[in-house]
């Protein structure tokens, strides 16, 4: 199998209607949608599909827009795909995308986390004191000769985002931003200005950073599931220790992507796969990797390319072998996808927690002796996530569709024609 990392974007990549399809196509994206509603006391769904674009770009609106859209995204990955991925990564608001996802940082906690961060980044500058341009065509160090020079002079701009060995983008005081630009754009580069509303990954989000420290210390953090990368180092999470620190610190130092995406080639990963809307980082690694191919979730055709390229180069004997280890796969994912109504802890110890330990031994027993799954195996999976639905809650109509969903998707309805369905 392939090595896949999951990507995630930040700010500047919204668009009105985004997430729409998503939402009204498969229920888990509207429940996601409706949680983050819950949170946050308005409806981000309407301001994602209907609202105007200025109301869209305000920082604090941004923030838990596109990380509601990248969750959505992520469940519906794991439902309808369900590969489980190698790295999870995050191009600055992105991160805290990815580690959500990673289940290190509650989705209702991630929503009011970014939605405040959107806030303190927004008052740490009065509004047209700062801005942000894309530079590309010159080295990184033609690009910080020219930062440096202007803040020998007082006026602070800086590099913030390593996007790739020809594209960064400074960030700092507006008039020393146009100046750098101005005699970059002399030196032959060529210079795009953002449409932000400050002056993100700089110095000058120095308060922004002290108070989004405070704001973090308020969560708890749980066990990563799958390794995260980190912005400010370019390398994964030891562990969730790391999290208010590396969080703290994002928002005032440079973001590492193009470094980051060099320790995802040197370990092997094949596959990316953008969850978010439009196709940001795609096209960035088009700039600095040959070997990953990404694949944007937002866009219908890619994910049909990408269901192509996750079945190549396989014989009919290890398809069926992997159909029926998707039988226990999709079985986890939709198990952790599902939506909790039972807030009673010894029923969900018993009933969610236990079995998919138990599962998730099976899984790693198949995989170590690289063995196909038995029909008891794959039964244990069904009766696991039966387990999940019932302690859960799960309505008996989703319950019917999302068991119909995994035997149509993996072929193997006929190997359990005595399995009892829920009643309709």
């Amino acid at each position: 199998m392939k090595k896949v990392a999951l990507l995630f974007p930040g700010q500047g990549s919204q668009y009105i209607g985004m997430g729409k399809k998503f939402y009204e196509g498969y229920p888990i994206a509207k429940e996601t949608f409706e949680e983050a509603n819950d949170v946050l006391g308005f409806d981000i769904r309407k301001l994602c599909f209907e609202g105007n674009m200025e109301k869209l770009t305000m920082t604090e609106n941004t923030q838990p827009a596109i990380l509601t859209m990248g969750v959505a995204m992520f469940r519906v990955y794991m439902q309808e795909i369900g590969i489980e991925p190698s790295y999870l990564a995050g191009h600055s608001l992105g991160e805290i995308t990815a580690l959500s996802c990673a289940g290190a940082i509650q989705f209702q906690d991630a929503v009011k986390m970014v939605r405040n961060r959107g806030k303190f980044m927004q008052e740490a500058t009065a509004f047209g004191t700062g801005s942000m341009a894309a530079i590309s065509g010159l080295s990184w160090k033609e690009i910080e000769d020219e930062c440096k020079i202007k803040r020998e002079w007082g006026k602070l701009v800086v590099i913030s985002n390593y996007n790739a060995w020809d594209q960064v983008v400074i960030s700092g005081y507006k008039d020393a931003v146009e100046e750098v630009a101005a005699n970059l754009y002399e030196k032959g580069g060529g210079i795009i200005p953002l449409n932000v509303s400050a002056p993100f990954h700089s110095p000058l989000m120095k308060l922004a950073s002290e108070k989004f420290e405070n704001e973090l210390t308020k969560y708890e953090y749980s066990k990563l599931k799958w390794p995260v990368m980190s912005n400010i180092t370019a390398l994964p999470y030891e562990d969730s220790s790391r999290i208010v620190k590396n969080l703290k610190k994002q928002i005032v130092e440079p973001v590492k992507w193009q470094a980051t995406i060099e320790y995802l080639e040197k370990n092997k990963v094949e596959i990316g796969i953008e969850l978010g809307p439009k196709t940001v980082l795609k096209n960035l690694m088009k700039k600095n990797s040959k070997r990953i191919k990404v694949y944007s979730y937002d866009k219908e055709e890619d994910v049909q390319v990408l269901k192509t390229e996750l079945n190549m180069n396989r014989n009919i004997g290890s398809i069926e072998k992997d159909n029926k280890m998707s039988v226990i796969t999709r079985s986890m994912a939709i198990a952790v996808c599902t939506k909790n109504n039972n807030w009673d802890d010894k029923e969900y110890e018993k009933g969610v927690i236990q079995p998919y330990r138990k599962v998730k031994e099976i899984q790693a027993e198949i995989e170590k002796e690289e063995k196909e799954p038995t029909i008891e195996q794959m039964r244990e999976a069904l009766k696991m996530m039966r387990s999940v639905f019932i302690t859960k809650r799960t309505p008996q109509k989703e319950q019917i569709e999302r068991f119909n969903q995994i035997f149509n998707e993996t072929g193997t309805r006929h190997l359990f024609s005595d399995f009892m369905m829920p009643a309709d």
